[in-house]
């Protein structure tokens, strides 16, 4: 009889995955500000997977000296107008090396947005796996684990992190490094959101019928708990990738995040503090382009959140008129 349930929920679990999925994307495409913040994600993934080519049209690398284009009587300010722009540097040059800044600023994307995105898998892996583990161990394990967890949130992720990178040899990978240090430092959150979400999932119909039909732990949780786990641990994971970005931009900003000569856009931030007035496109082309990533994944997270779940609303308001959310609202319940 137990077999027979099984049998019967697999396909609707299958038809209702599809109708969700559709319904997803429904929603997804009814909030503006989300779907223009999937672009300039997508755009800004795409400029950064072609920085070798973008670069290439231009001439330039990332790591190349210029001291010819750098006025060394005044202290390395770029030699002409707006930061040294010519047909050869599109965005002028950095001071005092007359490094190209248009190719320091793509080869940043790749580094910033690489390091969020590793730390971002890292963080999710580890928190899904510990709190998976606590909520179908012993009382004995739960315990263990979840006092883990507490004690992973209660770290100030800061501190850890410039303690970590600290001590390290320099020979060490260091945007590897950043995000290895991110990923096993701040998954607390999501372990205690994969912890809750699973002891909810475990006590309902299905989960009990694959267990009564002879299914081991280990295949319960791949086939019935993690597709459970999907939405809420996709909405953490999106909001956490701008949160990482910013992470490592503060590092760099530091001094001990990425080291030259591999560019980053914190790194730029850090030197460019003194050169505002003399080159003001050092100091505010890496910051736009900061915040415009930050802000476009944060949008983008806050839509795919609200398209997860329709009950939720949304807590920015551009682009979600009442009228979309209650139309998504009225699709997500028939």
């Amino acid at each position: 009889m137990s077999e027979a349930l099984v049998a019967t929920e697999v396909p609707e679990a299958s038809v209702s995955g599809t109708s969700g999925a559709r319904q997803f994307w429904r929603r997804l495409r009814a909030q503006r500000a989300a779907m223009v913040a999937a672009f300039v994600v997508a755009l800004l993934v795409l400029v950064a997977l072609a920085a070798p080519l973008l670069t290439a049209l231009e001439g330039q690398d990332p790591t190349s000296y210029h001291p010819a284009l750098v006025d060394s009587a005044r202290g390395g300010v770029p030699i002409g107008s707006f930061g040294g722009i010519s047909a050869d540097h599109w965005l002028g040059v950095e001071p005092q090396t007359g490094r190209d800044l248009f190719a320091r600023l793509l080869y940043g994307a790749r580094v910033s947005l690489g390091v969020a995105l590793t730390a971002t898998a890292v963080q999710v892996l580890l928190g899904v796996v510990v709190g998976v583990a606590a909520a179908l161990g012993n009382r004995w394990v739960d315990q263990l684990l979840s006092r883990i967890t507490d004690i992973i949130v209660a770290m100030p992720l800061m501190i850890m992190a410039l303690a970590l990178l600290a001590i390290v040899p320099s020979s060490f990978p260091r945007p590897v490094l950043v995000a290895l240090i991110i990923g096993f430092v701040a998954w607390g959150t999501i372990g205690k959101i994969a912890r809750a979400q699973t002891l909810t999932l475990k006590e309902l119909d299905y989960v009990a019928a694959a267990r009564l039909s002879g299914w081991g732990t280990l295949r319960i949780a791949r086939r019935e708990l993690l597709p459970g786990l999907a939405a809420p641990v996709i909405t953490y994971a999106a909001l956490m990738v701008p949160a990482n970005i910013s992470i490592e931009a503060s590092l760099s900003f530091l001094g001990v995040g990425v080291k030259p000569p591999t560019p980053s856009w914190g790194q730029m931030l850090s030197s460019a503090d003194v050169w505002y007035q003399a080159a003001p496109q050092y100091l505010l082309l890496p910051a736009a382009a900061l915040f415009l990533t930050v802000l476009a994944l944060t949008v983008l997270g806050d839509g795919v959140r609200t398209a997860l779940d329709p009950r939720a609303a949304s807590r920015l308001r551009i682009g979600t008129g009442r009228r979309q959310e209650s139309k998504a609202g009225k699709e997500g319940s028939a």
